[in-house]
């Protein structure tokens, strides 16, 4: 079967969060990342319960063609990179670090493509050995990152283009694009610190934060950016670039596995 005929599965990990007054967990995820998913990368979204170690990574690893990686309210708890404790009052989701982490290493591994956006980047960092900035802003010389919180704003204007992010000469992201600078949406409190393992720097932004990055020796496409690229991803160039790219490797793995099976 012909690659570009194949519809890929991608798995999109949830966040999780408790309705107080019915006392029930949900798992869930925002819209715009399954129509990214679906219309971005021309696959068929999947959403990845958040189950922790009971997880069967194994089988779901062998199911997917690729995993999108998304935003969430929560930030990456530190003790998963040896970062000093959350205040009392942070937002939390353990559920969806230890389902995300593991996951992550078992898809490069495996050669399942990943894309991470905002929170997915960081989960990537982390789950290479890398380290997290807790509050990027109260750093010397840092920008303010962080979404607006005004209730006048709309959600157009606070996922609006807001700084430039300066593309590796030479590399994967500058390719893609044909340009070396773009501007993007800012939309978070954390940021990368430490490198993980393989990690390798597609672009950053005017402070100097990593807000773009690939993993050297990964078998297939597997890109994290900081900023939001499911937000109106087809009026962006780079977005819309990076989510056609992802569904190009999804599409390939999906065709790889048929060839197998047709073959046994």
């Amino acid at each position: 079967m012909r690659a570009n005929t194949i519809k890929p599965l991608i798995g999109i990990p949830v966040n999780t969060h408790q309705i107080p007054e019915y006392k029930i967990d949900i798992h869930g995820s925002g819209e715009k990342y399954i129509r990214a998913v679906a219309d971005g990368a021309q696959a068929v979204p999947f959403l990845v319960p958040a189950l922790g170690g009971e997880t069967d990574l194994p089988a779901l690893i062998g199911h997917l063609d690729g995993v999108l990686l998304t935003g969430g309210r929560a930030n990456v708890e530190p003790h998963h990179f040896d970062g000093p404790p959350f205040p009392d009052d942070e937002i939390r989701d353990p559920a969806r670090d230890n389902t995300v982490l593991p996951l992550i290493r078992g898809c490069i591994e495996a050669g399942v493509p990943i894309f991470g956006s905002c929170r997915g980047i960081q989960e990537m960092n982390v789950a290479l050995g890398g380290s997290l900035h807790y509050r990027v802003h109260q750093l010397p010389g840092m920008m303010d990152h962080r979404m607006s919180r005004d209730p006048n704003e709309d959600m157009e204007h606070r996922f609006r283009l807001r700084h430039a992010l300066a593309l590796t000469p030479g590399g994967y992201l500058e390719k893609l694009v044909g340009s070396s600078e773009v501007k993007v949406n800012s939309l978070h409190g954390q940021g990368l610190d430490r490198l993980g393992e393989g990690v390798v720097v597609e672009g950053v932004s005017p402070d100097g934060l990593v807000e773009a990055m690939r993993v050297e020796g990964a078998k297939t496409f597997t890109v994290g950016v900081q900023w939001h690229a499911e937000w109106r991803f087809d009026e962006h160039p780079l977005s819309k670039a990076l989510f056609a790219a992802f569904g190009d490797a999804a599409r390939a793995r999906a065709a790889m596995k048929l060839d197998r099976a047709a073959v046994a």
